[in-house]
């Protein structure tokens, strides 16, 4: 069981803000923080029952930091699952729609590569779609800083299925616009830089959802790769694309297919000493 007090100290703890900035690509989504929580996917229950299953703990009651919280997509899931979330978010427009959505929710300006989270606090650290914006060499330690020994780190990402062919399609139309190896789909979790050592165990979750075409054309254009391309081009590939799915899609829903790439590690070893003061 938790001390009582707990809690208290782990949110009183998390005010500082970080000394080094996010990429500006990923602080991109700013401009778009309203239609990126309008339009982007969430995730299906059976993800979090996964979660569970591999961090060996209930989500209820968990201490939970979420890195990269954006609007809060993934963070609203956890906190109905029961736990005890913290989102950490580096983007003032991303951070004011989460707050707006969940106001009950704590949240912290901060990146993965500083977190402002007292040391063996978390019990989770959970990171949808985020990881691959930190500098894994300073994350890494980060996370086994902040977790508590057994403490679990879950890094996920929403891949777009390409095994459906309208979406196999559809990625390599956006590739050839940005260029061989820029897309907007994602890609398995294998090319992700995950850290080594940890012992991640991996499975993968899929499932659809069923959305307008508005909405499927919404999700697209909030991505960075559009988002740092500029209104003009983004705009003519959009359009261009509406024209292809309302052929293939007559009623104006499109069923989008997604495999969650989930990664689990479990932090060994005993509670690490505090950091040094930092000047």
């Amino acid at each position: 069981m938790l001390p009582s007090d707990s809690d208290s100290d782990f949110r009183a703890r998390t005010s500082s803000p970080p000394d080094s900035p996010a990429p500006p690509r990923a602080l991109s989504f700013d401009r778009a923080a309203a239609q990126y929580a309008a339009a982007r996917p969430g995730y299906p229950p059976a993800l979090f029952d996964t979660v569970e299953e591999l961090a060996g703990r209930p989500l209820r009651g968990a201490l939970t930091i979420d890195v990269g919280a954006g609007t809060g997509i993934s963070t609203r899931l956890l906190h109905d699952r029961g736990a005890r979330v913290t989102a950490v978010e580096p983007g003032r427009g991303m951070a004011e729609e989460l707050h707006r959505a969940l106001p009950y929710v704590p949240i912290v300006r901060g990146d993965g590569n500083r977190l402002p989270i007292a040391t063996a606090s978390a019990d989770l650290i959970t990171y949808a779609q985020s990881w691959h914006w930190t500098d894994r060499n300073r994350a890494t330690p980060e996370a086994l800083r902040v977790l508590r020994p057994g403490g679990a780190l879950a890094l996920w990402w929403n891949v777009s299925d390409h095994s459906v062919p309208w979406i196999a399609e559809q990625d390599a139309r956006l590739r050839r616009f940005f260029g061989a190896d820029e897309g907007a789909h994602g890609s398995p979790v294998r090319s992700r830089d995950l850290p080594s050592g940890l012992g991640f165990v991996h499975r993968v979750v899929p499932w659809t959802r069923r959305v307008s075409l508005d909405t499927h054309l919404a999700n697209l254009g909030s991505h960075s790769a559009f988002l740092v391309l500029g209104e003009e081009p983004t705009h003519r590939f959009l359009d261009e694309e509406c024209g292809r799915l309302a052929e293939l899609f007559p009623d104006g829903t499109v069923e989008e297919s997604y495999v969650v790439d989930l990664s689990v590690a479990i932090r060994p070893g005993s509670t690490p000493a505090p950091p040094s003061p930092r000047s």
